[in-house]
């Protein structure tokens, strides 16, 4: 005799309707059912009246006709224990929204990359990093608490701070007005990702090179380095690849006709790309000249920096600082220590002057060895320095 099939509660189509249209509104909103705290002081706000509201929507959007007041909150509630009873939810608070999951990352994953963003909001600025780290972290309170903060404990950190103000909102609540591309960003960033050229105003030029005023562009990429925001952009009319501050441009961004396909934008963002790997710092060059070294016609010039003690160790410690560079030691003293190290690198020309500036934060433990005109402009700085004391 065939055994009699066990009822469940979600056997009828409108109950399977509703579980399912539960759990896409907590796929497709993640964070609904928070209550902001301008509504906590309420107390008739029901936090499941937000996921009933995402509900409908949701069903009215399928084409799914719900009665009128259905699913109520109550019933919602019991969906939602459901759904812990399958592990779809943890057996934890949620005061902060419900969220499936992680994801498409773990936990350990997740950790990092807030890690990752709340550095980014914090040192470098970045405004979008910063709001996200804060609308996650409400969100992963629950989590939070059931790892006595060790979830959200900083493991790493990216030090290196923006030395201008980087957030519009930040720049309004100090009182500061600052005449930056900044509060232009997201739309130069919108740009970017539709691969549409751009019309900005360059409002300093502190090399003398009197680059000022309006440039059309094709904006490539914001890149952080050591000290500020830079975008890497493409001259419309030229194809010339350069880097500019992001604070030395004003506060205007007019959005033009010309728009390229993104396989374009991909190639210019590679070949910038390949003009850092190649050279030493953000400079790229003229056009000329990049034109060559993306062509690999370019002669690259190999300088040759002596070190000396107590910098040596340091300088050894560097083993990826270029991907091309050579390490020969020198002789050793009495003691074992190495007396100097060489540091070689092929370079080309553009990037002389950038090395140079890393070269001298060495002071008397360096000397350029090659080329000649870089051994004579490091002597000249020398000697320059000892007039300032005379």
């Amino acid at each position: 005799m065939a055994k009699k099939p066990t009822p469940h509660p979600y056997s009828d189509r409108s109950s399977f309707e509703r579980l399912m249209l539960l759990i896409a509104t907590l796929v497709q909103y993640p964070g609904v059912g928070h209550i902001r705290e301008d509504e906590q002081k309420s107390q008739f706000r029901d936090a499941l009246q937000s996921v009933q509201e995402k509900v409908c929507d949701l069903a009215a959007s399928l084409g799914i006709e719900l009665p009128p007041g259905y699913p109520a909150t109550a019933t919602l509630r019991k969906d939602l224990e459901r759904l812990r009873d399958y592990g779809i939810l943890d057996r934890r608070i949620y005061r902060w929204g419900y969220y499936l999951g992680t994801g498409v990352m773990n936990t350990e994953q997740l950790q990092v990359m807030l890690c990752a963003l709340e550095s980014q909001g914090k040192y470098q600025g970045n405004p979008q990093a910063r709001q996200l780290f804060e609308l996650l972290s409400r969100r992963l309170r629950g989590l939070e608490l059931e790892t006595t903060g060790q979830f959200s404990y900083p493991v790493r950190q990216h030090l290196n701070r923006a030395i201008m103000e980087t957030d519009p909102l930040e720049i309004v609540k100090r009182g500061k007005s600052q005449n930056t591309l900044f509060h232009q960003q997201v739309t130069v960033e919108q740009a970017i990702a539709s691969a549409q050229a751009i019309e900005l105003s360059r409002k300093s030029d502190p090399y003398g090179r009197k680059l000022v005023g309006l440039l059309q562009i094709w904006p490539l990429q914001l890149v952080y380095h050591d000290i500020a925001w830079y975008l890497i952009y493409e001259y419309c009319e030229s194809g010339h690849l350069a880097i500019g501050r992001f604070d030395r441009f004003g506060d205007y961004c007019k959005v033009l006709t010309p728009q390229r396909t993104l396989e374009v934008q991909s190639q210019s963002l590679k070949n910038a790309h390949q003009l850092l790997e190649n050279g030493w710092g953000l400079y790229l060059g003229e056009p000329e000249e990049q034109q060559a070294e993306l062509a690999k016609t370019l002669k690259l010039e190999t300088v040759k920096v002596r070190f000396f003690n107590p910098v040596t160790e340091f300088i050894r410690e560097g083993d990826c600082r270029h991907p091309r560079q050579k390490i020969k030691l020198g002789p050793k003293n009495d003691t074992g220590k190495i007396e100097y190290l060489d540091y070689l690198v092929p370079l080309p020309r553009r990037s002389f002057q950038e090395f140079m500036l890393w070269v001298y934060r060495y002071m008397n433990n360096a000397i350029v060895l090659s080329p000649p005109e870089l051994a004579e402009q490091h002597q000249q700085a020398a000697r320059k320095l000892v007039a300032l004391w005379d």
